[in-house]
């Protein structure tokens, strides 16, 4: 008898503090997500395929491989990278523009929630993050799971529709290439009647006199 796998939902979280990280881990880790986490901006990019500089990933994107990734929790103060520049990049990316991402801040800026939420952030979590917190992350994954299915959705409709028209193309061609039958008939006659020679021409007009 099959035995039912749990479907596990993968997390990347991003934060350059150790506690940070490893608290947002543990609660991540509780709520039955599997965890993957990284201490910069870059290397978030790094894992997902998207290198700097680059706006979409050099083949399928890697959140759509074994290491499927369907939601990024990002800290927005850090070094280099701000949460708000990696949510920007993962936003510029075709492939990667429906990969719902999470803001956390231990400041309460209206101004920067604001920002955050234009650019496409899906919630913007103030810090300590609290285990209720996680409850937030389970609807933005499926919305964005939904997303990615009405899009392949779109590309395979697409694609059935252009072989229709090809197909309807390539049947017009075939039947306006096709020579007259009576024309083949015409040709055949003549072509053989071309080749008697003079005396079975006679034959055949005086017979049918």
């Amino acid at each position: 008898m099959a035995v039912a796998t749990e479907v596990r939902f993968h997390v990347l979280a991003v934060d350059d503090s150790i506690i940070d990280r490893k608290l947002i881990e543990r609660l991540l880790k509780t709520s039955s997500f599997q965890v993957t986490a990284v201490d910069s901006g870059s290397k978030a990019l790094e894992f997902l395929g998207l290198c700097e500089g680059l706006k979409s990933p050099p083949s399928a994107p890697t959140y759509q491989n074994e290491t499927d990734v369907n939601l990024v929790i990002t800290d927005y103060c850090m070094p280099g990278m701000t949460g708000y520049d990696l949510l920007r990049k993962i936003k510029e990316s075709s492939a990667l523009k429906d990969l719902p991402v999470v803001i956390m801040s231990s400041e309460n800026v209206p101004s920067r929630i604001n920002r955050c939420l234009e650019e496409g952030a899906e919630e913007f979590l103030l810090k300590p993050v609290k285990l209720s917190d996680m409850n937030k992350l389970m609807p933005r994954i499926l919305k964005g799971k939904s997303k990615e299915n009405q899009q392949e959705n779109i590309n395979v409709n697409g694609f059935c529709e252009s072989c229709s028209t090809i197909k309807s193309y390539n049947t017009i061609v075939n039947m306006n290439s096709k020579p007259n039958g009576t024309n083949i008939s015409g040709n055949k006659r003549k072509a053989m009647e071309g080749g008697l020679s003079p005396e079975r021409r006679k034959q055949r007009l005086s017979s049918s006199n």
